[in-house]
């Protein structure tokens, strides 16, 4: 996503993106991306029957409800495609409240955003000393990218070194197999993120990781394993864990998710129709729907990453396919963050921030839950 030019240019956009905004929100109000018109589904049903098939007289044809039911879909995806669109015209519109957006992250402390509970105080709960933000996704989907991103936003040097490693390559030798923990900014301990091994396809090995994490803590340097990791593997990581240091003893609790996707892969699987193609929105899939990684059912915030090597038209379907796959809202839920510098680049970092902050308070466990548990 280039940066603007003139003074009507939304922040972000190249010249054509800033006119795709405002063609295709009209377009999208009539015609969807996908959209299917019942002609063409007489046409393509012509010569078959429709007998059983329950449904509305249209012009003296039945209309099965199979058609009702996928024209209903259509109207709902269209009106997320339609606010997607319009949400990144918003950001435009108040990337002037980027400072103010900022100055509110760094006042934060854990368990300020909490609201207020009839009959209930903050010191009723276990109010962490740091907040854990867990970012989860899968390798190469741009997870320690992300909190180099989130990092220069709060560091008023822009020019300083990157925090956390980024792999390149799909190479068995990279990737991220120590949990690395990153305050933010690295002056505070009010909040920090904690970056984490890519996902695995196995599923079962995904599940083990997450329910570690989530019931047991996590641990600075802490080495991560899998059952499935092979011996060459584990011996090359246990060799690299004796030269990183210890892992801290200390305990933190995670309050809260990100999930970190890849958004050129999603749209990849999107479009492609073989199950082999399909493999990388099935695996989000299914590591979206583990419980553990959701508090009280208040599901993850999902982060699509570069953004930057697409058109508008495909951020904007991949956001929406993304919120029909996961069961959550497009425009609300789902943050787009390419790899860009600009003012609604900052401001997306910074309202998905405030996002997860808020909910993690709202996820801070009651002393009494703590109390049962000790007992069972």
């Amino acid at each position: 996503m280039g940066g603007g030019g003139g003074e009507d240019m939304p922040l972000g956009f190249t010249p054509a993106e800033e006119s795709s905004v405002e063609q295709n929100s009209l377009q999208s109000s009539s015609s969807p991306p996908g959209s299917f018109s019942f002609q063409r589904f007489q046409e393509k049903n012509e010569g078959g029957t429709m007998d059983g098939e329950c449904g509305s007289v249209y012009e003296g044809s039945r209309i099965p409800s199979s058609f009702l039911e996928l024209q209903a879909n259509q109207k709902k995806a269209s009106t997320a495609y339609r606010e997607v669109l319009q949400s990144y015209d918003q950001l435009k519109d108040r990337s002037k409240s980027l400072e103010e957006g900022k100055s509110k992250i760094l006042s934060y402390t854990p368990g300020g955003w909490m609201e207020n509970v009839i009959g209930m105080k903050l010191s009723d709960f276990d109010v962490p000393n740091t907040t854990v933000l867990l970012v989860i996704g899968p390798k190469g989907s741009g997870k320690s990218s992300l909190i180099n991103r989130i990092s220069k936003v709060f560091e008023d040097d822009k020019f300083a070194s990157e925090r956390a490693q980024v792999s390149y390559n799909s190479s068995a030798a990279d990737g991220t197999y120590f949990l690395q923990e990153y305050m933010i900014p690295r002056s505070s301990s009010s909040f920090c993120l904690y970056d984490t091994r890519g996902l695995s396809y196995d599923s079962y090995d995904s599940a083990n990781m997450l329910k570690n994490w989530i019931t047991k803590g996590v641990h600075h340097r802490e080495l991560i394993i899998r059952p499935s990791d092979n011996s060459h593997l584990r011996n090359q990581m246990k060799c690299k864990a004796r030269g990183n240091g210890c892992q801290s003893k200390e305990t933190r609790m995670v309050t809260f998710v990100i999930f970190v996707v890849d958004g050129l892969a999603v749209l990849k699987s999107m479009d492609n129709l073989v199950d082999e193609g399909k493999k990388y929105t099935q695996m989000i899939a299914k590591t979206f729907d583990c419980p553990y990684i959701s508090f009280n059912d208040d599901k993850p915030v999902v982060v699509v990453t570069h953004g930057d090597l697409l058109s508008l038209n495909d951020r904007a379907r991949v956001r929406v396919h993304l919120g029909e796959l996961l069961g959550i809202p497009p425009a609300k839920q789902i943050f787009d963050i390419p790899e860009s510098h600009d003012p609604v680049t900052e401001l997306t970092i910074v309202n998905m921030l405030h996002y997860s902050l808020e909910h993690a308070d709202k996820n801070l466990p009651h002393k009494r839950q703590i109390a049962k548990k000790t007992l069972w």
